[in-house]
């Protein structure tokens, strides 16, 4: 993860020939490495095999692969095939979108990461096939929904946690196949509409109170073990269509036979320790990420696409038989970048990694990385915070400068801010399209660890939505409005618990509330969830164990697939 930079953005210089001009990049100015934008790195007019070199073996091969990131042109965006889309990254074949990453096949849409085949939405964290939806995070296939969380093909609905096929419900958690409901309770066509009306769903102050009603309703809610849907053999989280996939999370299939693996799938075969991306007709992957598509055999690889047999390289695209290369577009048989033949190949290979046995890379801290391990950290192009490490993993400055982690300071910001967050209209409904002109402070001023901007701008296409959809301005900026959405994910790792049925009744929680399905009953600070009808292991609790993300301490009631499908379904 912390070879892979995300979101976080720069502008700076192209060092092409002749194309000195102002670009986008992940690279920020002070960082010792030439960049060329995206349009003349693909081109011809250079050849990456041109800044090759002989193999030392006085030097370790870390040490001379980071020096030939220093040589090589990098490129400044990893996109493809992008249409009217600016400042977005890793991302391909979108339309009309803005400051989106880790995504493809999406039209008008905004500030939104890991989100597929979705049209005409914004700030979304991690879905597919999503139109007309706000703040969704994991979930999938859904129309005209805002503010839900593992919602599962829900229309018009608003504040859901765990609903699926649903539609035209109100604050409402574990229904399936439900319509006109508001805080779990049915109502008729007309009553639901007339109630909801009584909400402003276009106020901020209104909308505020709803979040914190919302967050309070999920924690009280059951919860599965895990969300896995149409899969086999699985443990992790978020995986769809898979089978023998182990501690994988975030995984949309088809995709078998992989473990350790994160966001990533879509026919993807014997990956093992791979992402976040890799898939796409991928088969035959060790500790790799982002690459794929009709890629086989990778290995210690970084965006690597349509290659096979690649080791230790990075960029490299449509290319077989590289060993520690960047940049390679077609290539064959190299090795640091120079070609040989492929005789010279195969015997230079099983040399170089006796070598790396024998003369292993020690980086400042003494950790020691022979063949087989991945890049050291302390090579990455990135520093930790700007990587999405920080993301799924953060640390503090202290913990990066005590592990040998760069760090990157936060770029001095003076921008003049014309309209504090407080300032704004608290409906939308009397929102001045001059709203687009004006420079709006972030509420948290930069005095949070999120990567905070300071300050931002409301797009004229992004105001357009919030109108159309009856949204209030937001009051964050995208960094801060991004970490929001992952705090509401549950972390990358999985812990063995049993089922917390205990017969007619759950066991106790860690705090009070009041669950969605059956009665409540409170007990000190926690409270039992009474079950609505009887389960298979009637009075006795219930025997399942599993593998889940919710940690033994976690608030939440965790039920095993057979007592959440009982109650829920």
């Amino acid at each position: 993860m912390t070879f892979r930079n995300e979101r976080t953005l720069y502008k700076r210089k192209c060092n092409a020939p002749e194309h000195n001009e102002d670009i986008i990049s992940v690279y920020s100015a002070d960082k010792p490495f030439v960049v060329y934008d995206e349009k003349y790195w693909w081109s011809d007019n250079w050849d990456p095999l041109s800044y090759g070199r002989d193999y030392d073996f006085s030097k370790p091969f870390f040490q001379q692969y980071h020096e030939l990131l220093e040589r090589v042109p990098l490129i400044a965006l990893s996109v493809t095939n992008m249409a009217n889309s600016s400042y977005c990254n890793v991302s391909n074949d979108d339309k009309n979108c803005y400051l989106i990453s880790a995504s493809g096949e999406d039209e008008n849409v905004r500030y939104s990461n890991r989100v597929v085949y979705s049209k005409d939405s914004q700030d979304i964290y991690i879905g597919d096939h999503h139109e007309l939806c706000y703040e969704i995070t994991n979930s999938i296939h859904c129309y005209d929904c805002k503010y839900c969380l593992k919602c599962n093909q829900c229309r018009n609905s608003v504040f859901c946690f765990d609903c699926a096929n649903c539609d035209n419900c109100f604050m409402c958690s574990n229904l399936k196949n439900k319509s006109y409901h508001i805080f779990n309770k049915p109502y008729s066509k007309e009553e639901y509409q007339k109630k909801l009306a009584e909400f402003n769903l276009g106020n901020y102050s209104v909308i505020e109170d709803l979040r914190n009603k919302f967050d309070e309703m999920r924690r009280n809610a059951l919860h599965r073990y895990a969300y896995n849907y149409k899969s086999s053999d699985v443990t992790g989280d978020n995986i769809v269509n898979a089978k023998n996939m182990h501690q994988c999370f975030d995984i949309v299939g088809p995709a078998e036979d992989c473990r350790f693996m994160v966001w990533g799938g879509v026919n993807a075969k014997d990956v093992y320790d791979g992402g976040p991306g890799v898939g796409i007709s991928a088969e035959l992957v060790y500790e790799a990420f982002d690459s794929g598509i009709k890629a086989s055999r990778l290995f210690f690889t970084g965006v690597v696409y349509g290659s096979t047999d690649i080791c230790y390289s990075l960029n490299c695209h449509g290319s077989k038989n590289l060993f520690g290369c960047y940049g390679a577009r077609g290539g064959e048989y190299c090795i640091l970048n120079k070609k040989y033949s492929r005789e010279e190949y195969k015997n230079l290979v099983p040399l170089i990694i006796e070598h790396m046995n024998r003369m292993p890379y020690v980086d400042s801290k003494g950790r020691i990385y022979k063949y087989g391990e991945f890049f050291p950290i302390e090579i990455s192009p990135f520093s930790y915070n700007e990587s999405i490490a920080q993301d799924y993993h953060p640390i503090t400055k202290e913990n990066a400068a005590s592990n040998g982690y760069q760090w990157k300071e936060p770029s001095e910001r003076n921008y003049q801010i014309t309209k504090k967050p407080e300032d704004l209209p608290d409906d939308i409904k009397n929102t001045s399209d001059s709203t687009i002109n004006e420079i709006i402070g972030c509420a948290h001023e930069g005095k949070c660890d999120e990567e905070c901007t300071t300050a931002f701008k409301i797009i004229p296409d992004e105001f357009a939505f919030y109108k159309h959809m009856n949204i209030p301005l937001p009051r964050l900026c995208f960094n801060c409005r991004h970490a929001r959405r992952l705090k509401m994910r549950n972390p990358l790792k999985l812990w063995h618990r049993k089922c917390q049925c205990a017969g007619k009744k759950s066991e106790m929680s860690a705090e009070g509330g009041s669950a969605s399905g059956g009665r409540n009953e409170k007990l000190g600070t926690g409270y039992v969830y009474e079950n609505t009808i009887a389960h298979f292991h009637g009075n006795d609790p219930c025997p399942n164990e599993f593998e889940t993300s919710y940690a033994q301490e976690r608030p939440e009631i965790v039920y095993c697939e057979k007592c959440y499908q009982a109650e829920v379904v």
